[in-house]
């Protein structure tokens, strides 16, 4: 069995060769498509990390022929872009959607780019291989993929992400900071990722490296060919006599003696002293790319690294139980569900891949009950039964947080209970979290006069006192269901079908108007539309383009089915639906609910950024929510046929957002979305002035636009966003928490608004220790200032626990103005031997101390046994990396 770095040599030289074919020259690197307008046709970040996805991808669909369908070929996408659509619908079926694989590998490229960005990161020479600190770069670079690895088999996939971003960074950044290309290297360091071996004729701090430049353009500054150097940039640490310099716009060091530089990050001279060489540096990452990428399939297994990168269209199932002792019959309803859904999807594209069970009463709640086995999940929501504590109310959003925590995003969390909440206090920091963790909370309230007897109460409570679950609902775009005894089996249907994608299609007006018709517009793409109501109806009726109506009167019907259950109806529509606009008449007391629902396979993905033209490279920081007073981008990423790789294909396309005040719909303004970086990617930006976003608040995003016939096409956000009133950020150190240890994190707050006076509350899940030295503070306009925390990890931490230490910004006055949270995940672990004492206990030595995971993989129900377990010797080089090579001759992905 030969060793990897033995095989390199001779699989890559002639991939490399062909390379052009993959980075024409019209398509460090700067972080993300945003970079393009400082340096265009450069490659980014964001491109090799989402193109050494979709090509490990694409081998791990090629290597496991799905159910059904036929196998996929190879040849098929030779001369195509790249698509996460094309891949999904080949492998899966038509139809099937990428939303969930899209969003988690936007995950990793915006940590990626994350790290030019972070105060912690951007300066950090050891993170950027920067300052010829190869080695200390190497060691962080393994110890990022290590804590990914641990993350990963923890379940805790974000914060996977998060580090396997940042590692993917490290590693681009080598090929483009250090003069590895210029040694006239084509392929990869063979021993980056090994730490055990030596990096090869490393110039020591006496050798002068680089000639002065006087020019833009600096390719022939080196002085020895034949040590292998990186540039220093900036002031910290000061450059050394004789040594290379980054270079580039941004680097202080630049200018003094010897002037210049080597890096590659971009094809323009200006930024890049060495732009000639920019392709052969991205074609070397690409390869690294996808070499970190085959470590990390062969560490998990099949089924791991699918779950790390949600590859899959499935859902996943999370469950919050109240078992007071009134329960039962809910407590049944949600065991009959979660059958149904284990049963109906096992072994099929659309079994859930991660499931989760917070169990509650008063006082407790938890522990939380996390896996990926379905049997497992049975198991443990079998052994459930509504025991004692009856009394009102109960911690309902106290398990709703934890579930939160361990929940994927993009996922929707379930809540059977018939109490209202004892820690409504909860209540916005649960709501800023499901808009963190982008994931949908629907309620299962069972009110039931007959309860009475059953459920005792302490007091004479509110009729308001259901308002918080109202509050998170609208908060993560889900519901509250009233219902009764009678009703909860068939209520509880909804779980199965709301697990499948659904799009929200804008209502005009947005809430019921009385005397006012609600409409929609149903499109083309439009499959199982739903219109559900709550609330004292009288009546109602629903009338399509074609003018044919159907009322409330429950069953089959002209348009479809209609059920109620007490004050909730749903009335599900034929299919294929009518296109064009319909109607909706209302008659009720009060203000009764309406959503209209559909599956599609047209949706789309959004988040927020602020450009940065200064630090180490230019693009665009990311943001969880918008902040008021600051310039903002809003990026679209559209799933579905709106990402082609036919450029004569005028299929549907979004022309402009409109933002909707929540909960009134009335509109704040409309916006024009323009196409960004490759169109093949159905990638849009909008420009968010300040004064669109000048007053704090929550508002909701809709696209408009056409489709293949010019008629009208509309999308609305699964959640609304906030205007958060300051930015609020919470950093930690790189690497995990160890039991027993005392951890600083730094805390950034910043002001674009008038003066404001903040309270600053912490806290931790689990009840960790937190002190801070900063609990109140004044801001001015366009003032920020720093804090500081420490966390004290018990020596009693579980390892591999997960942690999460939250921040709230609150006004000082009374007044609705939204608070703003910061959240920081964490993760306890054990602390690790040295990486050479961890290869030494290594039987493989491709990384540092993991053991391969055992075969196995599910993405359908036909599969070959997997090739997890081996080694990253021949087989899995040639298997794996070697296949792709194959496939990297002839692609044009860019």
């Amino acid at each position: 069995m030969l060793p990897a770095e033995v095989l390199l040599p001779h699989l890559y030289p002639s991939a490399v060769l062909m390379l052009n074919l993959l980075l024409p020259p019209t398509s460090a690197f700067f972080p993300n498509f945003w970079s393009l307008l400082a340096a265009p046709g450069s490659i980014t970040h964001q491109d090799l990390t989402e193109e050494a996805v979709l090509n490990v991808t694409l081998q791990l669909f090629l290597e496991h022929p799905p159910a059904g369908r036929p196998p996929l070929r190879l040849e098929d996408f030779v001369g195509r872009t790249l698509l996460a659509d094309n891949l999904f619908a080949a492998y899966f079926g038509s139809g099937s959607l990428s939303r969930r694989f899209r969003a988690a590998l936007g995950e990793v490229s915006r940590a990626n780019a994350a790290q030019d960005f972070l105060p912690t990161s951007k300066n950090d020479p050891d993170l950027h291989f920067d300052a010829e600190r190869l080695i200390q770069g190497r060691t962080r670079l393994v110890t990022a993929l290590r804590e990914t690895l641990v993350a990963a088999r923890a379940l805790d996939h974000t914060l996977s992400r998060q580090r396997l971003g940042a590692a993917l960074h490290a590693l681009q950044d080598f090929y483009s900071h250090s003069n590895w290309v210029e040694l006239g290297k084509e392929e990869p360091h063979p021993h980056l990722l090994w730490p055990r071996q030596e990096l090869w004729n490393l110039a020591q701090a006496s050798d002068p490296t680089c000639s002065d430049c006087e020019q833009l353009s600096c390719l022939g500054n080196l002085l020895d060919l034949q040590l292998l150097t990186s540039g220093y940039f900036g002031i910290h640490p000061p450059k050394p006599p004789g040594k290379c310099s980054h270079g580039g716009h941004f680097d202080r060091s630049s200018s003094q003696p010897p002037r210049g530089g080597i890096n590659k990050d971009s094809t323009s001279p200006g930024f890049s002293p060495h732009h000639e060489l920019h392709l052969q540096a991205a074609r070397l990452a690409l390869l690294a790319s996808i070499q970190v990428f085959s470590l990390l399939r062969s560490r998990l297994g099949d089924r791991g690294f699918s779950r790390l990168l949600d590859i899959t269209p499935a859902s996943s199932l999370s469950f919050v139980l109240d078992t007071t002792g009134s329960m039962g019959e809910e407590i049944n309803a949600a065991k009959i569900q979660a059958r149904n859904i284990v049963e109906q999807r096992r072994g099929s594209p659309m079994e859930p891949v991660h499931y989760v069970l917070v169990p509650f009463h008063d006082p407790g709640f938890g522990p939380v009950f996390t896996t990926s086995d379905p049997d497992s999940f049975w198991q443990q929501l079998n052994e459930i039964h509504a025991l004692g504590g009856g009394d009102e109310p109960e911690m309902c959003l106290s398990a709703v947080e934890l579930a939160l925590l361990h929940t994927p995003p993009l996922s929707d969390i379930f809540v059977f209970t018939d109490a209202s909440p004892k820690d409504a206090l909860l209540t916005n920091r649960v709501e800023s979290l499901t808009q963190e963790r982008r994931c949908r909370v629907t309620f299962l309230v069972t009110e039931d006069p007959s309860r009475v007897q059953i459920r005792a109460r302490r007091e004479v409570l509110s009729p308001l006192r259901f308002e918080p679950y109202e509050a998170v609902a609208l908060a993560s775009g889900g519901e509250v269901i009233f219902t009764k005894d009678q009703y909860i089996q068939d209520v509880a249907a909804i779980v199965g079908e709301s697990m499948v994608d659904l799009v929200t299609l804008p209502l005009e007006p947005p809430i019921v108007v009385p005397g006012r018709l609600l409409t929609f517009t149903v499109d083309e793409l439009l499959q199982r539309i739903t219109v559900r109501l709550h609330g004292k109806i009288s009546s109602f009726w629903i009338r399509n383009s074609a003018g044919i109506s159907q009322g409330q009167e429950e069953g089959e019907g002209p348009l479809g089915h209609t059920q109620r259950f007490g004050q909730f109806w749903m009335v599900t529509m034929n299919d294929p639906p009518q296109t064009g606009t319909w109607e909706i008449q209302v008659t009720s007391e009060g203000t009764p609910r309406v959503r209209v629902q559909a599956q599609t396979s047209l949706d789309f993905l959004f988040h927020f950024g602020i450009p940065v033209e200064d630090g180490p490279h230019p693009g665009l920081y990311p943001l969880t929510q918008p902040v008021a007073g600051l310039q903002t981008q809003l990026l679209v990423e559209v799933t579905g046929p709106g990402s082609r790789d036919n450029a004569e294909d005028h299929g549907p396309y979004f022309s402009h957002v409109i933002l909707r005040r929540v909960p009134e719909g009335t509109e704040v303004g409309r916006v024009p979305l323009e196409p960004t970086g490759l169109q093949k990617r159905g990638r849009l930006a909008a420009s968010l002035p300040p004064t669109l976003l000048s007053k704090p608040g929550s508002f909701s995003l809709e696209l408009i636009g056409q489709d293949r016939a010019g008629r009208g096409l509309q999308r609305a956000a699964l959640q609304p966003c906030t205007v958060v009133p300051v930015l609020l950020e919470l950093s930690g150190p790189p690497g995990f928490l160890a039991p027993g240890s005392k951890v600083p994190l730094s805390l950034h707050i910043a002001n674009f608004l008038g003066p404001q006076d903040l309270d600053l509350r912490t806290s931790v899940n689990p009840n960790f220790a937190l002190t801070s030295n900063i609990s109140r503070v004044h801001l001015g306009q366009n003032e920020s200032t720093w804090g500081r925390l420490w966390l004290e990890v018990p020596d009693s931490a579980s390892p591999d626990s997960l942690v999460m230490v939250t921040v709230t910004a609150v006004g000082r006055e009374a007044s609705s103005v939204p608070t703003t949270h910061a959240f920081l995940r964490l993760l306890v672990l054990a602390p690790a031997p040295s990486p050479q004492d961890q290869l030494a206990a290594s039987t493989d030595s491709t990384c540092p101390g993991l053991t391969p995971a055992s075969p196995d993989f599910h993405l359908s129900t036909s599969v070959t046994p997997g090739r997890a377990g081996r080694g990253m010797a021949s087989s899995l080089w040639w298997g794996t990396v070697g296949g792709l090579l194959l496939l990297l001759l002839g692609l044009t992905s860019w």
